[in-house]
């Protein structure tokens, strides 16, 4: 990096303006290891990704007109998992570094704050991590393939890019959509982030998917919207029902051929109106694969940026002080940021590592926070045979999970289940 600073990526330029004492937007990747995890060559690994990464070193700071980030005045300390996953990322932490590492018995997390990256990005860094990890720790050198890069390279500048402005369209699509149900449940009186974990065969989850003619990640959007239609059910009456969606992550790198490490994806509401008819399993799954169609493909990819980039460069909003700037951009947010889906669901796809990792890393877990409004989320990722699903609340309600899981179960898919310390079959 030529420079000790970067300005926000344009999907980033909201994350700082509307957190709060409570929400930040945050997400981890994990791996579970097969020895108990050495700090001292964690640290040491950390400290040789840096020159090689200079796009996640990074600290937030705050200027006059934006928010942007430069380089870290020192590499993070890696630290003992302290609290709960996604423990809120304070803004003096920010301050120090927008990522955080830990480690826990044999387990290695990453948690970063959505202004560095997205999960893709973040997935390039962290296997980059164990990689060097593995190799301190037992000179095992993992061949240059599934993300791994050359340490002792000069950083790329199309990895530092920020890839949004260069594939903004010149017309934007409109934002307009129908405002989609919301989840709710009594709030968590500590503020405690709870995870719940359903471990499946990912055999066993490809088969009912090619069963129906979909993808994985179709298969579990159309439960979740099943499940949440069935929530919206058991709670209104049917004249106040609004439409269920779920919000799905588009990786734009493989829509616009990039390889940038910052932020470079968009979401789409996919889903249906439950008050115009009562949809089943198989209809779910094809609507979710109509609307993909239709929706994720380069034009209208390129409309729906330039609908977030052209604004940015208005006149009156680049000459607004950033706390007017900070105004706007909450009113944006809360308007359309969150209103128009019900949940999110990350799937990071079928993760694979070079074979001589594997013999190292025997499970890996992706988690996303709690959004500003959205009391539940969801992260999917497989590794080997394993596919993890990660649900997390902010609530002390788990009617979704358990609908959830249970509905997957009924598909004759076998759900291991771990909360906290305990550990079922579903």
């Amino acid at each position: 990096m030529n420079r000790p600073w970067l300005r926000l990526d344009n999907a980033a330029l909201i994350f700082p303006a509307v957190r709060n004492s409570r929400w930040v937007n945050t997400f981890r990747l994990s791996a579970d290891l097969k020895d108990p995890v050495d700090p001292g060559v964690l640290q040491q690994a950390v400290e040789d990704l840096m020159p090689r990464f200079p796009s996640f070193y990074l600290r937030l700071g705050t200027g006059l007109f934006w928010y942007f980030l430069e380089e870290v005045k020192e590499v993070p300390k890696v630290r003992p998992e302290y609290a709960y996953p996604l423990t809120h990322m304070s803004v003096k932490e920010q301050r120090r570094c927008c990522f955080r590492v830990l480690y826990h018995e044999k387990r290695v997390a990453v948690e970063f704050f959505h202004v560095l990256t997205d999960g893709s990005g973040a997935l390039i860094f962290f296997k980059n991590l164990l990689a060097q990890y593995i190799w301190l720790r037992y000179g095992e050198a993992a061949p240059l393939e599934e993300g791994l890069v050359d340490l002792k390279e000069e950083p790329r500048e199309i990895e530092l890019k920020d890839a949004f402005q260069r594939c903004s369209g010149q017309y934007p699509m409109s934002r307009r959509e129908p405002t989609a149900y919301r989840l709710k449940g009594r709030p968590d009186p500590g503020g405690i982030i709870h995870v719940i974990t359903g471990i499946i065969k990912t055999e066993d989850l490809l088969a009912a998917a090619k069963a129906r003619g979909v993808t994985v990640n179709a298969l579990l959007s159309a439960v979740m919207m099943d499940t949440i239609a069935e929530i919206q059910a058991a709670h209104m009456p049917r004249h106040l029902w609004k439409p269920v969606k779920v919000t799905v992550p588009i990786n734009l790198r493989t829509v616009f051929q990039t390889e940038t490490f910052r932020n470079f994806s968009l979401v789409l509401n996919i889903g249906v109106d439950p008050r115009l008819k009562d949809y089943s399993l198989e209809e779910l799954c094809r609507e979710y694969k109509n609307q993909m169609a239709l929706e994720a493909v380069p034009e209208k990819m390129a409309a729906r940026i330039a609908a977030n980039v052209l604004p940015q460069w208005a006149p009156l909003m680049r000459a607004a002080p950033l706390f007017l700037k900070k105004i706007a951009l909450k009113m944006i947010y809360n308007r359309v940021g969150e209103r128009k889906g019900c949940i999110n669901i990350s799937n990071m796809g079928r993760v694979k590592l070079p074979a001589v990792m594997e013999s190292y890393v025997e499970r890996l877990d992706l988690m996303i926070g709690v959004q500003y409004t959205y009391p539940n989320n969801c992260a999917v990722v497989s590794y080997g045979d394993k596919t993890c699903i990660n649900i997390v609340r902010n609530i002390q309600e788990t009617e979704l999970e358990r609908r959830f899981f249970t509905r997957l179960v009924k598909l004759g898919i076998s759900v291991r289940i771990e909360s906290g310390e305990k550990e079922e079959e579903a």
